[in-house]
């Protein structure tokens, strides 16, 4: 009996270790969303604790998300005419996210878009986005890119200088990266001043350096997804 009590001390020891690395590392832990429960209807989006989704507005109120064994379910419905969004408050200004996610196929992407609604120089309150592939890590700064509303107006009337051009190009950085479709990875995100930072399964895989990054208020995160994935365990730390 002492074995197994001495047993359960250490693990209980070895989490809490484990915990506070991730508070040190990480910061305030202000969000997490495990979606162990139940919706109480089929036919609309609803996956509670605080998120919204875009189905109403984007595919007619078509059910784009579903709770399934405590993981989200994510997919763009045939009549919708954008990637289903599935958004929720962040309110950092440096801090982590973390989930894990599984693209069904080598089709599949998961975009997470950080944005804030009050900012009036961007269209749509869109700061920037870190888009997961099979095969690749995307970054891109789009505060002062291409949904800066200046920008957005010469790429709609095809007015772009070559100083802009040279400036998009800028704003956007690729890494090359190998992910196995099918499969749950666990995803960490963090974002420090200028910099934003991507881990796969606890390897750095990719950074990128851009001034839109440095915003005050990531106010909102939006889960963006243009064919389906599958989504658990998400969260979110603040730091100074």
């Amino acid at each position: 009996m002492n074995n197994i009590k001495y047993f359960v001390i250490i693990v209980s020891v070895c989490i809490a270790n484990i915990f506070l690395e991730e508070q040190e590392n990480y910061g305030e832990l202000i969000f997490v969303d495990d979606f162990e429960r139940i919706e109480s209807q089929e036919l609309k989006d609803e996956p509670g604790n605080n998120w919204t989704t875009s189905s109403n507005k984007t595919a007619p109120g078509h059910k784009q998300v579903d709770l399934i064994d405590g993981t989200l379910h994510v997919w763009m419905h045939k009549s919708a005419n954008h990637a289903t969004a599935v958004r929720h408050e962040l309110g950092f200004k440096n801090g982590s996210v973390g989930l894990k996610f599984l693209l069904p196929s080598d089709q599949d992407e998961l975009k997470l878009n950080f944005a804030d609604l009050s900012l009036k120089t961007v269209w749509a309150g869109h700061l920037f986005d870190v888009i997961i592939r099979t095969n690749e890590i995307v970054f891109e700064d789009k505060k002062t890119g291409n949904m800066n509303l200046k920008i957005r107006k010469s790429i709609l009337e095809k007015s772009l200088t070559k100083k802009q051009k040279e400036l998009l190009k800028s704003k956007i950085h690729k890494t090359p990266y190998e992910l196995e479709s099918n499969k749950w990875h666990e995803l960490l995100i963090h974002v420090n001043k200028n910099k934003v930072e991507v881990e796969i399964g606890g390897t750095k895989v990719g950074e990128f350096k851009s001034e839109g990054f440095t915003h005050n208020n990531k106010a909102l995160l939006r889960l963006l997804v243009p064919n389906q994935v599958y989504i658990d365990d998400v969260k979110f730390w603040k730091r100074k």
